[in-house]
């Protein structure tokens, strides 16, 4: 678990945290605008939510050992290639190795490869690997930025390469083979005890996710602005925002202690009222209620985090766990690419008073559809 979460972490700071801290400088050296880089980035993690179901079947055949290990080669070609772009056509080649890179190496395989391994009783493993992987931004953020400022954004790119091959390769070795049965014509845990039909459920998870990962998408991108124009001062905002990291990583220990006898439709249900109810602290008391807001939205999103891998397993088994999965992730991938542009044409149109409004009905329906979800009994 502990390995898994390391190297869970290394891939993520390593792609989907680079843009944030390297953009505006490969753009400057591309000769391109900045809104171009992030229009390129989007494209990317369309192309990784396209691979998701075909990368699940696959860890559904063998495992996900193999799978994670290929992730790693794959992600240090793309950041050598990112490392010497030079051009546009390189940049755009770069990405889409990276967007390979991040449909075969985050969360989707890891939680398949996890419950290709234990089977149902994969649960606590999700989490704990979340855990650590939580702290993905935390690290690398300023470790980006650090390594801008001292050898530049390729020689950034090039240590992130190198350590996807010093550090990742060995950590996914000592991920464990699959052991549980993966079938695809047996059935499913829903089938079995008559719960839901799967294709009602996975609708309704579908609507969830992608719901959802806007909203998470969105605060990510925009969540110092938003702050600002809900009354917080630039200092106060950033502040504010450095605390979901942190809040995410205490949910996510909550749910570990606290909540993992509890079905994770209770989890869920849970952490979509978060966000609405910060939404509406800071819509009513100002910019000095920014630090609650932060600290609500991390809690939520770090649940939801959870949700997303422990839902299937529990409502479905691990049967074909990662071909649904990674059916899952289509929808979730396309919102969390068109959420950073769509979310600045709101703030921009009507401010965060509107951006409040969007997020806090996004995450309210999702709770409507989580209500509808019946476990099985």
């Amino acid at each position: 678990m502990a390995a898994l979460g390391t190297s869970q972490t290394l891939a993520w700071a390593s792609s989907y945290y680079i843009p944030a801290i390297l953009a505006e400088s490969i753009s400057a050296t591309v000769g391109i605008s900045i809104s171009t880089f992030f229009a390129i980035f989007s494209v990317s993690l369309l192309l990784s939510a396209f691979l998701g179901p075909s990368v699940g079947r696959l860890i559904d055949r063998s495992g996900g050992r193999g799978v994670l290990l290929c992730s790693n080669l794959v992600f240090a070609l793309g950041l050598g290639l990112l490392g010497a772009t030079q051009n546009l056509t390189m940049l755009i080649l770069a990405w889409a190795v990276m967007g390979i890179g991040m449909g075969m190496g985050l969360y989707d395989s890891a939680f398949a490869a996890l419950a290709a391994a234990y089977g149902r009783d994969a649960r606590g493993a999700i989490t704990g690997v979340t855990l650590f992987a939580g702290f993905a931004s935390t690290i690398g953020w300023p470790t980006s930025a650090v390594l801008a400022e001292m050898v530049g954004w390729q020689g950034a790119c090039f240590f992130w390469a190198a350590m996807h091959l010093v550090l990742g390769l060995p950590l996914n070795l000592l991920l464990p083979r699959a052991t549980q049965p993966h079938e695809p014509s047996k059935p499913s845990a829903a089938a079995e005890t008559g719960g839901p039909t799967p294709a009602y459920t996975m609708a309704l998870l579908g609507f969830v996710f992608a719901s959802t990962w806007f909203v998470t998408a969105a605060m990510a991108a925009h969540l110092p602005l938003l702050l600002r124009d809900a009354g917080a001062t630039p200092e106060a905002a950033i502040a504010a925002a450095a605390l979901v990291g942190p809040a995410q990583v205490a949910a996510r220990v909550v749910e570990f202690s606290l909540l993992r006898r509890l079905h994770p439709l209770v989890s869920a249900r849970l952490a979509t009222l978060t966000h609405p109810i910060g939404a509406v602290t800071l819509a009513a008391l100002g910019g000095w209620a920014a630090p609650a807001f932060a600290l609500l939205h991390g809690a939520g999103n770090g649940m939801l985090t959870i949700a997303k891998g422990t839902l299937p397993l529990a409502l479905f088994g691990p049967v074909g766990y990662g071909h649904r999965a990674g059916l899952l992730s289509v929808p979730a991938r396309g919102t969390q690419a068109a959420a950073p542009f769509l979310f600045g044409l709101v703030l921009e149109t009507g401010g965060a008073g509107l951006g409040l409004m969007l997020s806090t009905a996004l995450t309210l329906s999702a709770l409507v559809a989580l209500l509808a979800v019946r476990p099985n009994r």
